[in-house]
């Protein structure tokens, strides 16, 4: 029985993951546990929790292994510094210290951290190091329903890998081709991200949401995608790039792009944090949101070409473009595609355990009939009873349990029927940047009001971001053009035609916020600008009690979908624990809160009306 602990760490979105003969058995992100979003910590909880759940110590795991080689990191950092020189000395000063003080150690940091959690025999601990890429190939793959599979991986950058196109067989993966730092499809889009005033590794999402809104068919959008391909990208045909570094600044300065360089391409300045979003801001989210989609595209073709493999496994923080997904789904370049839903760093922990599992220990892999091992990516804590109640106790919060849970769900469809907006908590944390139906946010997806409720009152957020639907797995074609099955919320595909709105022949000419409130189907708060939805689909199998509620849900309304956003406020990881949930509860005008089978009522807790006594400031993402 092989047992080992998967980590990454030291960059961003630190986590753990243990695997026991294969079987991913826990896995966690560190940010549950501090509260600080994205944390690049080394992962202690997360690891405590891993070891805890599965009853071992670390002195009984048979390896350790780290999701990237740091020397191999230092190298790329050195040699760039080199070629760019005399440019990007601030850079260098303030990078390499760091690097000298604590990365190059990296086995020292790791025994250290290890430390922390319980004393062990560091001479019998087998340490191993992966690259990253493999690492998130591996996380792709192993985990993936397929015996054999072409393998794309594309993020910001590894260690000198910034995309990758491999090969997976058996329990073998082989890197077949590599595109290198400084050219990255991650990083393009992270510049984009940085320029039009969101957060640097954690504002792609809303940089995807916003593009929607551009005009695809003026003269300007179809100008700055020109204008993106003459001066800032070359795009080769297998899908490859080349950035023209005269742009950009993330190789050896302190931000991600020559600004004054940008405002002159493109005739405006960065937009500020929380800046005014204006239509050329739309345009321009368009713009790149298609150009990467392009790239996308053409590197699956390659991946094809040269595997001849009939399926797809995608990870990479490139691979959450969910748009990019469900076009490249669409295209049917492959029979279907399957990407880890925790396809950022997080999920290296997860790759890295397995690629020491199949190919250092050389172990046989085995798949189950037709389905993913990921669990639904239910694989962080659960909650008793009794710690629920030790919570509400300590808070004094007015609470009641609904014994049987068929009547729990019946009392949650009525209140979504009746507008209101409930917190939901059971079982696992979800694994990975999606919540998948344990740590939830739940509203009527028919409700036109839904989306600006949930946004401006819930999660304290910009107005335009869209929200995702929870839907039956046997109702999906019932509301949406999508063939296969999204358990991860992965992928985006249109609205039937049969539910949308008419819609005026001025609507693209409309303002933003014009747009936003026009009704456009009968799901209104889960359909996009453009007609589109980011689906999860709910499966009996992996998630009875959320696929139950939403089933009564639909006994009782006809409709068997819900709006399901994270349980969490803007800046803020999602909750892990009932005390996270009863906070985040009580700081926004959610009406209920669900955990286990306790229902608790806004108006009937103590001090209800008083939101800044239980107001947290997050570092805003």
């Amino acid at each position: 029985m092989k047992k080992i602990l998967g980590i990454s760490a030291f960059y961003h979105d630190s986590a753990a993951a243990l695997l026991i003969d294969g079987n991913i058995i826990a896995a966690a992100q560190e940010e549950r546990f501090t509260r600080q979003k994205h944390t690049p910590d080394f992962p202690l909880n997360a690891i405590k929790y891993c070891l805890e759940y599965s009853g071992y110590s670390i002195d009984e795991l048979d390896a350790v292994v780290f999701y990237d080689k740091p020397l191999l990191k230092f190298e790329r950092l050195l040699e760039t510094y080199y070629a760019f020189a005399p440019k990007g000395l601030v850079s260098f000063l303030t990078a390499i210290p760091v690097w000298i003080k604590e990365k190059m150690f990296l086995k020292k940091l790791l025994y250290e951290g290890l430390a922390q959690i319980e004393k062990y025999d560091k001479k019998n601990l087998k340490h191993l190091f992966t690259e990253h890429h493999l690492s998130h190939a591996a996380s792709a793959f192993y985990p993936s329903p397929y015996l054999e599979s072409a393998i794309l991986t594309i993020d910001g950058v590894g260690e000198w890998a910034t995309a990758s196109i491999c090969y997976g067989k058996d329990n073998k993966i082989k890197m077949l081709k590599e595109m290198r730092f400084p050219h990255s499809v991650g990083l393009l889009y992270t510049a984009f991200t940085y320029y039009l005033g969101f957060r640097v590794n954690s504002g792609e999402y809303k940089l995807m949401g916003l593009a929607p809104y551009g005009n695809r068919n003026s003269e300007q959008t179809n100008e700055f995608i020109r204008l993106i391909k003459k001066q800032l990208v070359s795009i080769k045909d297998d899908g490859s790039i080349w950035l023209n570094q005269n742009y950009f600044d993330y190789a050896t300065g302190l931000k991600m792009v020559k600004e004054k360089k940008w405002e002159k391409l493109f005739g405006f300045p960065v937009v500020k944090p929380d800046g005014k979003i204006e239509q050329k801001h739309c345009n321009l989210a368009y713009a790149i949101q298609n150009v990467t989609e392009e790239i996308v595209l053409k590197m699956a073709k390659e991946a094809k070409r040269i595997t001849g493999a009939h399926y797809l496994c995608l990870a990479g923080g490139v691979a959450l473009n969910c748009v990019a997904n469900g076009k490249l789904l669409k295209e049917n370049i492959f029979k279907d595609i399957f990407i880890q839903p925790a396809a950022g760093d997080a999920g290296g922990a997860i790759g890295a355990a397995q690629m020491a599992y199949y190919m250092y220990f050389e172990q046989v892999r085995t798949i189950a009939d037709g389905n993913d091992s990921m669990q639904g990516a239910y694989l962080g804590p659960d909650f008793s009873d009794k710690e629920a109640i030790q919570t509400f106790k300590k808070h004094k919060a007015v609470y009641y349990k609904v014994e049987n849970f068929t009547d729990l769900c019946s009392e949650v469809a009525n209140l979504l029927d009746g507008g209101n907006v409930v917190g939901w908590f059971q079982g696992r944390m979800e694994f990975g940047p999606r919540a998948l139906g344990n740590r939830s946010i739940l509203g009527d997806a028919r409700n036109a009001e839904m989306q600006k409720k949930l946004n401006l009152k819930i999660k304290y957020r910009e107005g335009f971001r869209p929200f995702a639907p929870s839907v039956l797995i046997e109702d999906s074609k019932d509301f949406f053009n999508l063939p296969v099955a999204s358990p991860y919320m992965l992928l985006i595909a249109d609205v039937n035609e049969e539910r949308r709105k008419h819609l005026p022949e001025n609507y693209q000419d409309l303002g933003l916020w014009e747009k936003l409130y026009f009704e456009r189907s009968d799901v209104q708060s889960i359909t996009h600008l453009d007609f589109s939805a980011r689906i999860q689909t709910v499966h009996k199998e992996t998630n009875p009690r959320y696929w139950q509620v939403i089933n009564t849900f639909k006994e009782k309304t006809g409709y068997g979908i819900v709006v399901n956003t994270s349980f969490n406020v803007r800046g803020e990881p999602i909750v892990c624990t009932p005390e996270d949930a009863y906070k985040c509860f009580m700081r926004t005008e959610m009406d209920f809160l669900v955990v286990n089978n306790f229902l608790l009522k806004k108006t009937d807790q103590p001090d209800w009306e008083n939101r800044e006594k239980w107001i947290v400031k997050f570092k805003l993402d």
